[in-house]
C-alpha cells in the first residue's frame, strides 16, 4: 500500500475508533475522498482492508458501513483471546524475547491524545507480549483480532472510562514478564481480560440503546 493509501487507512480507522464515524454509519467513498482530499481509489482500498480487519461491514445492498459493536461481538472476541493469548504470552516470556516494544507501547498509551491512540497503543502492548511465542499461526490469529479489540475497547471506554485501571494492570503484566515469570504474566493477562469483560457487563454491556 502506498504512503497515501496508508494515511487514508489510518485516518478512517482513527475516525471509527474515536466515534467520529458512528457504528452503522454508511461510508460513502465519494464523501470520504472529498473530506480526505484524495481520489476514491485509496478510499476504496482502505475500506476493503478495514472490512478484512473487522471494522467495516460490506453489503451488496447497503455498501460499506461502520461495524456495529455489541455485547455478542465482545464476548466472541474476548473469549478467543482468553483461549489463545495467555499461552502465547507464556511462550514469549519463556523464550526470553525482547520486551522493550511492550514498554514503549505503554508509554505511548500514557501519552495518547484520545481513546483511539490509546486503544491502538494498548493493542501494540499486547502484541509485543505474544509476538515472540514461536508459532506464526498463533500470532496471525491473535493479530486478526487486534482492530476488533481496539474497536470494542474504544466503545467500552465511551461508557466506562477505565483505561487508567487497565494501564496499571498492563504495568503489572509487564513487570512479571520482565522478571521472566511466564506463568505469572500469563495469569495476570488472563485476569486483565476477564476484568475488562466484567466491567463492561456490569455497566450494561455494549448493545445499542
Amino acid at each position: 500500500m502506498s504512503s497515501r493509501g496508508t494515511a487514508v487507512l489510518e485516518a478512517i480507522k482513527h475516525a471509527i475508533l474515536t466515534g467520529a464515524l458512528q457504528p452503522g454509519q454508511a461510508l460513502v467513498e465519494t464523501d470520504l475522498a472529498q473530506q480526505l482530499g484524495v481520489s476514491k481509489t485509496p478510499v476504496r482500498e482502505a475500506l476493503k482492508t478495514l472490512a478484512g480487519a473487522g471494522l467495516v461491514t460490506m453489503s451488496e445492498y447497503k455498501g460499506a458501513t461502520v461495524r456495529t459493536v455489541d455485547s455478542a461481538l465482545m464476548e466472541s472476541v474476548y473469549d478467543l483471546r482468553l483461549l489463545l493469548e495467555p499461552e502465547a504470552v507464556t511462550r514469549t516470556v519463556g523464550s526470553g524475547a525482547d520486551l522493550a516494544p511492550a514498554a514503549r507501547a505503554l508509554r505511548r498509551a500514557d501519552e495518547a491524545a484520545d481513546r483511539a491512540e490509546r486503544s491502538l497503543a494498548n493493542r501494540d502492548f499486547h502484541r509485543a507480549l505474544y509476538a515472540g511465542c514461536g508459532n506464526p499461526l498463533l500470532v496471525s490469529t491473535l493479530d486478526s483480532l487486534r482492530d476488533q479489540t481496539a474497536l470494542i475497547s474504544s466503545a467500552a471506554w465511551s461508557r466506562v472510562p477505565t483505561w487508567e485501571r487497565e494501564a496499571e494492570e498492563h504495568r503489572e503484566i509487564l513487570r512479571a514478564a520482565q522478571a521472566g515469570a511466564a506463568e505469572e504474566a500469563a495469569g495476570l493477562l488472563r485476569d486483565h481480560v476477564h476484568r475488562f469483560v466484567e466491567r463492561v457487563r456490569e455497566a450494561g454491556g455494549l448493545d445499542p440503546s
